[in-house]
């Protein structure tokens, strides 16, 4: 145990150290090797290796080797890939030792070098490396080497540019990072350097390297045999790897049991195929390798031929008919072995049946298909596979159609009638259509339709309608009448269907609509809604209708229900919006229908497409009368006119009358509205409004899809009111004219109530030349003769 520890605390430098290069791998191998002393001791030992590259005197690459040494000497090994192709650059190699659990590093080795052509000085300008193929997706670098003295002056590729860079003049470096697949098959890089002019040729090169991808694996490889003489092998193709010519995927199959190359020639197209002859060999261990110059990719098969059977097609069909069976014939070209096969029925109704047979006669096979229709055509075709040790189908035979042979037609038309009375008797037009078991049967099919009284001992009478009718009528006198309608083919006649027509007298009571009401009945998204009363007395129901009601003919349609059913959701393609279609439920009890209800409805209602006509118009001063009598409410209109809206609105301005609601037009203007909800109401009288105003007036009908938007208004202007006038004559005129009178007569007036006491200054006998004294006038007595003279004021007398 201290020799161990001694050991291990020595130091073991490397011996020997060899480097050589791989340049079709781009690969360094370096060999090296210690001291026995360490090989027999069986040292496990840790080597620094160092790759560097002379030209740039740089550690390009550093990596610690862990090995155990062992007793047998062998030197040790190791390879590194360089991302600069070797030929660019020389490349140097040293290594340093130590024991894996020792501090103490060995000294370095001296350096190992492989020379690179930037040693040589021989030749003209190279690129490295030449036509190399290149995974789409990686990096590539590409060297220019040029002779000692030359500078690279360019470095690129085309159709793709990129920058160079050099490590000195006379190497030239190119990075392609991610390179991806061009539109051309392969990328070309050019070089050229500066040199003499007689030396020209040798200052320009070019090469070029492909971009492609590794083959994909081949997941679905397997082999098999049809005949027991060949076997071969499929397999996908893969996706496109985009190399082509020598680099190209190829493809070899290797059989390990023999230990032989497989002799066959693969094609490809959407899947590859390879086969060979078999020998006595049954048992195969088969490795298929797809390779190209990025990557090999390998799949195994290993099988038994006689567990690998894919039989050959079946060929020849043909058959043998009645009208519910085919027996179906086919030969096949494989013999030695039992086939176990396949037939697929294809139905008229997209439906596929599979039936499966196991025997085999010595030239042919055959299979018997039973449960088939009567005159139907059917699609068949035959599949086969190994009976032991199944392996898979062959391939489908071509597909054959075959037509059974016609039969008695089966069921009963599904038959109607509708009565018409006419003078001396009833035209019966009779209706029939295909029930869903019902079944021709046959190539030709006609109808015959016969009729007979039920009472008494009439002679029948029948007519033959073609195939391309489902109506017929017939004229009958008002006894009841027996008719029955039955299918022919040219085999036979179907089972009748039966009508019976009541006496006239029964029919004029069925066909009499005034005891019955038409009762309102709702549509929905999917058709419209019937019901009505169940009774035990009949023993089914029929609802019949138009599809067209406003068209002749209307398209009579039916449908029966059982006795205990009392509801219906009737809906027909034919069904639109805006149509008001009649319904009729009869009630039937020994092939005799009775009238019970009669419905009426839409599929959606609508707005009235037309507004009411306002006929008259009556006008007081508060009001205006509207009329609109001839306005229809009947099945002309798109749906039940449940009543009427009158609006009302001042020409100038909003309304606001009593006893109305508001309107709100889309521009914001208020009308007053009124409702009306009989709609056999037509007429309306609007109160409430003003004298000598003009109003704009519009009646609109509505129905359970409402009404159509406001446009066209009537104008009317009340008249004016003279009751106000003669008011406003007794209150306004009447004090007028007589405040004018009396501003005209107020000096009479006012002479005749309040006289003016006379102003000495303002007498005429004033007016002559006078005395003043002061601002008074004095009359001298001798001026004039007075008839008295009177003084009343003393003082006054005094002074004069």
């Amino acid at each position: 145990y201290p020799f161990f520890l001694l050991l291990e605390s020595l130091v073991f430098p490397v011996t020997y150290l060899s480097v050589s290069k791989d340049l079709p791998l781009q690969r360094l191998l370096v060999e090296w090797d210690v001291g026995k002393s360490a090989h027999d001791a069986e040292l496990s030992m840790s080597f620094e290796i160092q790759v560097s590259r002379t030209e740039e005197n740089t550690i390009v690459w550093t990596e610690f080797h862990n090995v155990t040494l062992d007793k047998s000497g062998e030197p040790l090994h190791w390879n590194w890939d360089s991302d600069l192709p070797l030929e660019c650059m020389s490349h140097s190699v040293r290594i340093r030792s130590k024991a894996e659990t020792s501090k103490i590093w060995s000294q370095w080795s001296l350096w190992e070098t492989v020379l690179g052509l930037d040693a040589s000085n021989n030749g003209g300008l190279q690129i490295f490396p030449d036509e190399k193929v290149v995974e789409e997706g990686f990096d590539i670098t590409l060297c220019c080497i040029g002779r000692k003295g030359q500078i690279i002056k360019e470095f690129f590729l085309s159709p793709t540019a990129h920058n160079f860079s050099r490590t000195n003049s006379q190497i030239g470096l190119l990075t392609v990072k991610n390179v991806a697949h061009q539109e051309v098959p392969q990328i070309t890089v050019y070089c050229q350097a500066s040199c003499k002019e007689e030396e020209k040729e040798k200052c320009y090169s070019r090469t070029v390297f492909f971009v492609g991808k590794p083959p994909d694996t081949p997941n679905d490889f397997s082999c098999q045999t049809q005949d027991m003489k060949t076997v071969i092998c499929t397999w996908s193709r893969g996706g496109d790897t985009y190399l082509y010519g020598r680099h190209s995927t190829k493809y070899t199959l290797f059989e390990e049991f023999s230990q032989n190359l497989i002799p066959c020639t693969v094609s490809c197209s959407e899947q590859c195929s390879c086969s060979w002859d078999i020998n006595q060999q049954r048992v195969y261990n088969i490795t298929l390798t797809v390779e190209n110059p990025l990557r090999k990719k390998t799949a195994m098969d290993v099988f038994d031929v006689t567990h690998r059977i894919y039989p050959s097609v079946p060929f020849q069909l043909w058959e043998e008919c009645t009208d519910t069976e085919i027996t179906l014939y086919w030969k096949y070209r494989n013999k030695g072995f039992e086939l176990f096969c396949q037939t697929e029925v294809l139905h008229p109704d997209g439906k596929a049946e599979l039936h499966n047979s196991s025997g085999v006669q010595l030239q042919y096979a055959s299979i018997t298909l039973g449960g088939l229709q009567p005159y139907t055509e059917y699609t068949v075709r035959v599949r086969c596979g190994a009976a032991k040790h199944f392996w898979r189908w062959s391939e489908w035979s071509e597909a054959r159609t075959i037509r059974t042979e016609e039969a008695t037609p089966s069921g009963k038309l599904d038959i109607w009638r509708e009565i018409t009375p006419v003078l001396g008797g009833r035209n019966v037009t009779l209706f029939w259509k295909l029930a869903p078991s019902f079944r021709a049967n046959g190539r030709s099919v006609s109808y015959e339709i016969t009729w007979e009284k039920v009472e008494g001992d009439s002679k029948p009478e029948h007519i033959s309608v073609s195939s391309v009718y489902n109506s017929t009528r017939i004229s009958i006198d008002n006894c009841p009448y027996k008719i029955s309608i039955v299918a022919k083919n040219n085999v036979n006649y179907s089972l009748p269907s039966v009508v019976i027509i009541p006496g006239a007298t029964g029919t004029e009571k069925e066909l009499s609509s005034s005891e019955l009401k038409d009762d309102r009945v709702n549509g929905t998204d999917d058709g419209i809604f019937i019901s009505w009363e169940s009774r035990n007395t009949y023993d089914g129901y029929i609802i019949d209708w138009c599809n067209f009601p406003t068209s002749q003919p209307c398209d009579l349609q039916w449908k029966r229900f059982g006795p205990h059913t009392s509801s219906a959701l009737i809906s027909s393609v034919s069904f639109v919006p805006g149509v008001r279609y009649n319904f009729h439920i009869y009630g039937s009890v020994a092939n005799t229908a009775s009238l019970l209800e009669k419905k009426t409805g839409y599929l959606k209602e609508l707005p009235p497409l037309l507004d009411p006509t306002v006929e008259q118009v009556q006008l007081t001063f508060h009001a205006v009368t509207l009329s609109w009598d001839s306005y229809p409410t009947n099945e002309s209109q798109p749906g039940f006119v449940r009543g009427y809206h009158v609006y009302v609105s001042p020409v100038q301005e909003d309304c606001n009358l009593k006893e109305s609601k508001k309107h709100v037009l889309p521009g914001g203007s208020v009308l007053c509205k009124y409702r009306i909800e009989n709609p056999e109401e037509k007429r309306y009288t609007v109160k409430n409004l003003m004298p000598n105003t003009k109003y704009k007036l519009v009646v609109k009908a509505y129905t359970g899809g409402g009404e159509t938007p406001i446009v066209n208004f009537i104008y009317i202007e009340t008249p004016f009111n003279s009751n106000v006038l003669y008011l406003l004559v007794l209150l306004v005129i009447v004090p007028l004219v007589v405040a004018a009178l009396c501003h005209w007569k107020m000096k009479w007036v006012k002479e005749c109530c309040c006289p003016v006491i006379p102003s000495p200054n303002k007498s005429k006998v004033l007016s002559f030349k006078q005395i003043t004294i002061g601002s008074e006038k004095v009359l001298k007595v001798s001026d004039c003769v007075p008839d008295a003279l009177a003084v009343d004021n003393k003082s006054e007398a005094q002074k004069l």
